[in-house]
């Protein structure tokens, strides 16, 4: 796959196009060795220093890169025995959600996430990772089976939110993504939550009322997206970079709010620059979670979600 570069990069670029252009050079007129070494570290710098001062617009675009992990490269990934469950059983399937049954470094567990494809045709089959009622009934669904089975559940969030479309308001999708809330805060087993790319509005919580709730470096977590809040205060969605700087979506500002409980590192020039490393870290950072929850009796587990969301928002 050609690598996509967003337009702040534009720099590292060039010169990867240089290194690129020297190396063809080299197989025909000679060695350019050092000049490409040279470039090499140059980039190397100049990506460290690009990606350590990210502003929240920037931050944004890195979480909706296309070639960023989705959630069928961490279930390829991380788990085994996979089984997948479809349907809500009482319309249908929605592939925008998938989940299932799997084994988790030798732990049962039941994992879901949103998925938003690929290539043209995984994004129209996903939708885009935009989920209608019945991927939110067959969220509730996996959780009744967790609960009775005493499994923890693992979710990936990736979505910029739920799907508007006529179809799905008639089919009850505010009251699917509440029930979808609300089974997750009364869940009697483990939940840990991971937004891995752009976890937008009710579309997110709806698969994050968790115990624990995971951040990687570069994603965001936010009520509305950076254009739909433009556009409501400014009637501008041109301006999404100014609502984005205020709007506080980034990972060490909702650790400061609570709203996330920890921010898992990205490698250098983030996740889609490694994906295997950032895959990696965030199976590491999970099962820490996992151990420190596992103990715990279905009361307990209630109690702390109970005072991990009431905590949001209030002073201490």
């Amino acid at each position: 796959m050609a690598t996509h570069y967003l337009e702040f990069e534009k720099p590292i670029a060039d010169l990867e196009a240089k290194i690129e252009e020297l190396g063809l050079l080299s197989a025909t007129s000679g060695s350019f060795e050092a000049e490409i070494e040279g470039l090499r570290k140059k980039a190397a710098q100049l990506r460290k220093k690009t990606y350590a001062e990210l502003d929240p617009w920037k931050k944004t675009q890195v979480a909706r890169h296309p070639q960023r992990p989705h959630f069928v490269d961490y279930l390829d990934a991380l788990f085994t025995d996979y089984v997948e469950l479809r349907g809500d059983r009482q319309f249908g399937d929605d592939q925008a959600i998938l989940g299932g049954l799997a084994r988790f470094r030798g732990q049962a567990v039941v994992v879901m996430g949103h998925e938003k494809g690929h290539d043209t045709a995984t994004r129209l089959t996903h939708n885009f990772g935009m989920a209608r009622p019945e991927g939110y009934r067959k969220a509730v669904r996996l959780m009744d089976m967790a609960d009775r089975f005493g499994l923890p559940v693992l979710t990936f969030v990736d979505t910029a939110g739920a799907y508007p479309g006529l179809g799905a308001e008639e089919r009850g999708q505010a009251e699917a993504i509440a029930r979808s809330t609300e089974r997750g805060l009364i869940l009697g087993t483990p939940m840990i939550a991971t937004v891995t790319g752009e976890g937008g509005s009710g579309g997110a919580i709806a698969l994050a009322a968790a115990n624990r709730v995971l951040i990687l470096e570069h994603s965001i977590y936010s009520v509305i997206s950076p254009e739909g809040a433009a556009g409501i205060l400014w009637r501008d969605g041109a301006r999404a970079k100014d609502a984005a700087n205020a709007m506080k979506i980034t990972g060490p500002d909702l650790l400061a709010l609570k709203i996330v409980d920890r921010i898992v590192p990205e490698p250098v020039g983030g996740a889609h620059s490694d994906r295997d490393a950032a895959i990696a870290a965030v199976g590491d950072a999970v099962w820490d979670e996992l151990q420190k929850l596992l103990p715990l009796s279905p009361a307990e587990l209630r109690k702390q979600r109970s005072d991990r969301f009431y905590a949001i928002g209030r002073n201490n």
